[in-house]
């Protein structure tokens, strides 16, 4: 589903630059469930663009689906986000005048998908994170883990390739992360593949696969048997 050869990012600052990711090389199965680990400034925040067609590489070769990323015009480019993937952020990145279920048709929208078909697709995808008695909430009068699981519901209801989650726990207590997890879990038992961004080893632990950076570089991949890197 993923495959990347050689992918390099350098961010130009002036006559300085700096290079964020050096030759990169990873390929990524359907059904999959990854974890990307990494300190601050490794690399992960600008791959994981990167993956989600939010930032373009400076060289090398993406290919998503059997779509050559880096020959898209961004016209295109914005389809194969909005209909490709589906993204799960730290912050729910949910509209607060609205509600649960409007926050979850908006990917829809923008596919110009009936209101109809919306609705139903919407209601179900909350089903599906056990969300069907906050459907009419908005996102301030539901808890954190609640707002993840709109959040999530989102991600999923175009049916995307992947769904991509940075730091998806990083702003829940314990239990609510636990229940994200599980849901994480559930859908990739579906098929889902989940890419996420984690910087802690216990939420990593609960994938099948980690992928460490380090200074721009892949460090380590390996099937989950193996040990957690540790970063300080």
């Amino acid at each position: 589903m993923i495959r990347i050869e050689g992918l390099r990012k350098v961010y130009k600052n002036g006559s300085i630059e700096v290079e964020a990711l050096k030759n990169i090389n990873v390929e990524i199965n359907k059904g999959e469930f990854v974890a990307i680990m990494g300190p601050s400034g490794s690399g992960k925040s600008t791959f994981m663009n990167i993956l989600g067609c939010l930032d373009r590489a400076t060289s090398g070769l993406y290919i998503l689906d059997d779509k050559k990323i880096e020959d898209l015009a961004d016209n295109v480019l914005a389809e194969v986000r909005n209909q490709k993937i589906g993204f799960v952020f730290q912050s729910f990145n949910l509209l607060p005048r609205i509600t649960a279920l409007k926050n979850v048709e908006l990917p829809m929208i923008y596919a110009k998908v009936s209101a109809k078909d919306r609705r139903e697709k919407a209601m179900h995808a909350l089903e599906r994170v056990g969300l069907t008695d906050r459907v009419h909430h908005r996102p301030n009068e539901l808890s954190g883990g609640q707002r993840q699981r709109v959040a999530i519901a989102r991600a999923l209801v175009n049916n995307p390739a992947i769904i991509l989650a940075d730091e998806p726990t990083g702003n829940l207590d314990s239990k609510s992360g636990y229940e994200v997890m599980e849901i994480f879990k559930a859908l990739n038992k579906e098929g889902a593949t989940i890419i996420l961004v984690t910087h802690e080893p216990e939420i990593a632990s609960q994938t099948k696969r980690i992928i460490s950076f380090r200074d721009g570089e892949v460090i380590d991949d390996r099937a989950l048997e193996g040990e957690l890197v540790e970063y300080t």
